[in-house]
């Protein structure tokens, strides 16, 4: 780390940061230990007024369009995981401080991979990150060396004049960034050396069209019900979609949030990593450190593990929810010690790291015993290393960012996109023990060792692979090579990689032959219909393509925003009324004096809420039951649809004639089930009730119907 301090700032500040560090030094030799130097730098940006520019109506300069302003210089690459834990902190500091505050943050993008020095790629990032301050792409790095920045994260802080005035490397300095930011602000204002005019910011986002998906992270399949769950993770939501895309469940978005409840109500913050079974999606929330469980059939979203903020924690063992995570970004059911599915691997991307939450009590491999709801971690020291090691403890990760589970003999492993390694790494479940598969290179600190090379082993090379699906009837494993725009393929028994699909050139062609279609950083990819089709998430064309590997043919997954349900659209003669969900409101009516033969009519009278409507086509309906008394009833179960709230539905049936059962309590039950989405926006959900009518049922006669009222409000 290390503060720069220009003679011409004024000793008011330098003043301000030594009572600052008085407070956080011990003593007087400890001040003197941090490296402070002080040096006079002017710093102008016009030989570099060629440079790409973005969120701006033009190039900005220092003597001209930053002059009078605290210019916070933020170097960073869009792949890094710590330059996007600073962002919220850049943030935090844009909310306090305006342009006309005198405080104006320019992004220095500086790339790592060629494929960040693409101005249009660098947009991308942009716009998935939502950073809306001014961004310029340093392509060949001229900025970075001009300030000798060595590394990503570097934040430099200059004054109105241009002279330099700290730097912080690294992520983690929120408190001494707002600190020193706020000393800056006021001394220079207290001298009169700040402009208030305006900078010309326009955001790239503000000219966008609206589409469906955006920047889509990954992609997850529920084979048996043939169901996609689907990250938009630009609009913050989940996505369940049919195998058709039809859409099913829409939940979350399209602001960002961290709040659990109904599927209506609930919200997340650029989510990446799903895993779907049955009624269940978990999903790896990852802005937020949390990681989430959508219950589809109780309609309810909750919170396993995280506490909302970034942790540094690098062991775990605490219960999930008392647990601090950092940025998970893929997650996959496995077995672990216990029952099948009983814990879930996470890939915490942010302390280059494989964690896992167990569902169930279980154990790791050669670990102790964890209880339900633990999350622990497993394999990775925290160091962002391709290191490989027989203990799982002692390798190093670098950034995974894709899980894949293949718990059959002969592979037994979890397969490890470690995207900053630029490797495919694969861990043992027997024991732990951490191996390379291929890409990279043999040396544990050389994580530039990328590229495009079809081979096996380590001289095959790969571009920042975010995602891996493993196709357990072919055998095979499936690549999102992300930076290199392509989809590749690996046979772990010879360690081949080679080229499935994509030309390497970022394209939105759909060939549709394999060899000419193009992706644009393409972060998810999973296998369906028995390793026969692939789900790519192509995160920059804010699509999911279809790759159909008998046609090798590409197409694209057409998802429809008419929200409707997997159930059946007919509910003709059921057997039994179908379930309620757990969540469903349960009512107990007041007994009604009724008589046998007579018409009972009930008048149902069911509200939504407030700017929602009710979902054209979807099966919408109302079931009409006796159990335990069904000869009541001339069927077991009478059914309706409901298409229309604006008045009450009228359910009626005659009673029979003769009463079977004088001595019971005899009751009918009224169930309803509606679906309904907000007016403004694409968010649907489920939501039901049932009404228990108890009968008192006399054998005199009576008038020929009586009606009870049953009203409800969602």
């Amino acid at each position: 780390m290390y503060f720069f301090l220009s003679v011409q700032g004024g000793t008011t500040v330098i003043q301000c940061y030594l009572t600052w560090l008085q407070k956080v030094c011990q003593n007087v030799k400890e001040i003197r230990a941090h490296t402070i130097l002080m040096a006079v730098h002017v710093f102008a940006f016009y030989p570099y007024a060629c440079l790409e520019w973005l969120n701006t109506e033009g190039p900005l300069s220092l003597n001209k369009e930053l002059a009078g302003k605290v210019v916070l210089l933020d170097f960073f690459t869009y792949c890094c995981i710590n330059c996007m834990h600073i962002l919220p902190d850049l943030h935090r500091l844009e909310k306090k401080h305006s342009v006309k505050d005198g405080l104006i943050i320019v992004g220095v993008h500086s790339a790592k991979f060629p494929n960040e020095k693409v101005v249009d790629n660098v947009r991308s990032a942009v716009l998935r990150y939502d950073i809306c301050h001014p961004v310029v792409n340093d392509s060949e790095a001229l900025l970075w060396h001009e300030l000798e920045v060595s590394c990503w994260p570097t934040l430099v802080l200059l004054g109105p004049q241009g002279n330099l005035l700290f730097s912080l490397v690294g992520e983690g300095h929120r408190d001494k960034l707002t600190l020193f930011t706020d000393c800056a602000l006021r001394h220079y204002g207290e001298q009169g050396l700040l402009k208030a005019h305006a900078v010309g910011i326009k955001l790239y986002r503000d000219s966008l069209p609206p589409s469906i998906l955006s920047f889509p992270g990954k992609v997850a399949i529920d084979s048996s019900r043939k169901r996609l769950a689907i990250a938009d993770t630009g609009h913050h939501r989940i996505l369940v979609v049919s195998s058709t895309g039809q859409l099913l469940h829409v939940i979350g978005g399209p602001e960002s949030g961290r709040q659990d409840g109904d599927l209506f109500e609930a919200s997340f913050n650029s989510p990446q990593g799903l895993a779907i079974k049955g009624d269940t999606v978990y999903v790896a929330d990852t802005e937020n450190h949390l990681i989430r469980k959508i219950d589809l059939l109780e309609g309810r979203v909750s919170t396993l593990a995280g506490v909302g903020a970034q942790g540094t924690d690098r062991e775990g063992g605490a219960m999930g929810p008392q647990q601090p995570i950092s940025s998970p970004w893929d997650v996959t059911l496995g077995t672990a010690g216990g029952v099948e599915d009983n814990v879930l691997w996470i890939a915490m991307a942010g302390t280059h790291q494989i964690w896992a939450y167990f569902l169930a009590d279980g154990k790791l491999p050669k670990g102790s015993e964890s209880k339900a709801g633990m999350c622990v971690r497993w394999a990775g020291s925290g160091n962002e290393e391709n290191r490989n090691n027989s203990y799982p403890h002692k390798a190093g990760f670098a950034q995974p960012s894709g899980l894949a589970l293949a718990p059959e003999e002969p592979w037994s492993c979890l397969y490890v996109a470690d995207s900053e390694s630029s490797t495919i790494r694969t861990l043992a479940l027997k024991d732990g023990a951490v191996k390379s598969l291929v890409g990279g290179e043999r040396d544990p600190m050389n994580l530039f060792a990328f590229g495009d090379v079809d081979g096996k082993g380590v001289d095959a090379k790969l571009q920042h692979p975010l995602c891996v699906a493993w196709a357990p009837e072919q055998s095979l494993l499936y690549v999102a090579d992300s930076y290199n725009h392509k989809i590749k393929v690996v046979d772990p028994k010879t360690k081949q990689c080679s080229t499935l699909a994509g030309t390497g050139e970022a394209g939105d062609t759909l060939g549709p032959e394999f060899n000419k279609s193009c992706f644009n950083e393409p972060g998810g990819i999973c296998a369906g219909d028995g390793g026969k089709l692939l789900y790519v998430a192509d995160t920059n064309n804010h699509r999911v393509k279809v790759l159909d590997l008998a046609s090798k043919t590409v197409s694209l997954l057409p998802i429809s925003m008419d929200c409707t349900d997997s159930v059946p659209s007919k509910l003709s003669g059921p057997a039994k009324a179908p379930t309620l969900p757990k969540s469903a409101a349960r009512k107990e009516m007041p007994a009604v004096a009724v008589s046998a033969g007579q018409t009972l009519v009930m008048s149902l009278s069911l509200t939504l809420p407030e700017g929602t409507k009710l979902t054209e086509e979807a099966p919408s309906c109302w079931a009409l039951s006796a159990e335990g008394h069904e000869w009541l009833l001339e069927t077991p179960v009478v059914t309706g649809d409901i298409v229309d709230l604006s008045k009450p539905l009228s359910i009626s049936t005659k009673l029979p004639a003769v009463i079977k059962d004088s001595n019971s309590n005899p009751s009918l039950t009224v169930g309803v089930w509606v679906y309904y989405c907000m007016e403004t926006s694409n968010a649907c959900m489920m939501k039901a009730a049932s009404f228990t009518q108890p009968l008192q049922i006399s054998a005199s006669p009576g008038a020929e119907e009586v009606t009870v009222l049953l009203t409800h409000a969602f």
